[in-house]
């Protein structure tokens, strides 16, 4: 199978068809190698228009989903991002390419080891990754310019909204175990928040102190 083309007709069909217009978003999504976040099995199926299944439970985001969140981030280059939800790595690698520094977040061990390595084969050294509860956020690394989160939440964290920067932009899906709406919270000078609904989604439970029980 020939990646680069499958890459290309994904980034044509399936984002610029959509609307995803923000080049330097459209230029990540083709660079970055989709198929080597995703076990050897299912790299014939990388750059198809879905979520795939990752282990434990999670999946890598449709390529849609990834470039559609992104670019509501509105990144120029200079930014530092916290990611919550690390997942295969893939959505830290694109926001890699687009942002001065990433610090992602994963409470899954497994999952966390796997993303270091690919992230270190593709020599992304400006990502940051530490194992715990995203709903937390990451005190230390904070403020941040914009938070994407990468899991279904009951309701907004409001740790994460602390942790924005003033102008800063979260990006989270809000809404039941089932379906949620994806939503920009934007915090304004005076430390008051706007709020967009933008699309309706799914994605997996966010799990933490701020989100679900793992047994819910």
């Amino acid at each position: 199978m020939n990646f680069e083309i499958a890459r290309k007709r994904m980034v044509q069909t399936q984002l610029i068809a959509r609307g995803v217009k923000d080049p330097r978003v459209i230029a990540a999504m083709l660079k970055v190698p989709r198929h080597i976040f995703v076990e050897e099995a299912m790299e014939a199926q990388a750059y198809s228009d879905s979520p795939l299944p990752i282990g434990d439970k999670q999946t890598i985001s449709q390529p849609y989903m990834v470039a559609a969140m992104t670019e509501l981030l509105e990144l120029t280059g200079s930014e530092k991002v916290l990611e919550i939800g690390t997942g295969s790595g893939y959505q830290a690698a694109i926001l890699a390419l687009l942002a001065n520094k990433v610090c992602t977040i994963e409470r899954l061990r497994p999952l966390a080891l796997k993303a270091r390595k690919v992230l270190d084969s593709l020599g992304l050294l400006n990502v940051n990754l530490k194992i715990g509860d995203g709903t937390c956020g990451w005190l230390e690394e904070a403020p941040f310019d914009a938070i994407i989160v990468t899991a279904g939440a009951p309701a907004i964290p409001e740790q994460l909204v602390k942790q924005l920067k003033p102008g800063g932009r979260l990006i989270i899906p809000v809404g039941d175990q089932y379906e949620q709406t994806l939503q920009k919270i934007t915090r304004r000078a005076d430390g008051t928040i706007s709020k967009e609904d933008v699309m309706g989604c799914r994605f997996v439970k966010l799990i933490g102190q701020s989100g679900w029980r793992a047994e819910e």
